[in-house]
């Protein structure tokens, strides 16, 4: 996988999921080759890995979203059926950063904009954004900032 784009991966994957028989792994990455499809035809871009990892990104949070929802409402089917699609996007995305690297990171990145309040929040997440993409939660991300912004 290391000189392939992640794009290709995705391809490579669902070709293996196609000959394997395995048609629900496939609808998944379907989707996920769908959407980028979409954003590259609407743009008139490639891709390139930052982007297609914000695809996933933006998958997995509605995912969690739509979990969350599934659960309040008792519906086990779709809730399942919404963490197995998050199980398989993650398989794409590069490994989660623990609570500390993204305290650390934080921490640097304040230090780095010289951000002193919450009017500096923007210029933090700027600076971090890039290197979280697809490895932290951003929501909880942005909660932490606005904690240390506000301590």
């Amino acid at each position: 996988m290391s000189d392939m784009t992640l794009k290709q991966s995705l391809t490579a994957d669902m070709k293996a999921s196609m000959k394997g028989g395995d048609k629900k792994r496939l609808g998944v990455i379907r989707l996920v080759l769908a959407a980028i499809k979409q954003i590259e035809v609407d743009e008139r871009i490639e891709l390139d890995d930052n982007r297609v990892l914000a695809v996933l990104d933006k998958m997995v949070k509605q995912r969690r979203e739509s979990i969350t929802q599934y659960k309040d409402a008792g519906r086990d089917d779709l809730r399942e059926q919404e963490e197995y699609e998050v199980s398989i996007l993650k398989d794409f995305l590069p490994e989660a950063l623990s609570d500390d690297e993204i305290d650390q990171m934080i921490t640097k990145a304040i230090g780095d904009t010289g951000a002193a309040s919450i009017k500096d929040m923007g210029k933090v997440m700027g600076i971090l954004k890039p290197q979280m993409q697809g490895r932290a939660d951003m929501g909880a991300v942005s909660g932490k900032i606005k904690a240390q912004l506000n301590a």
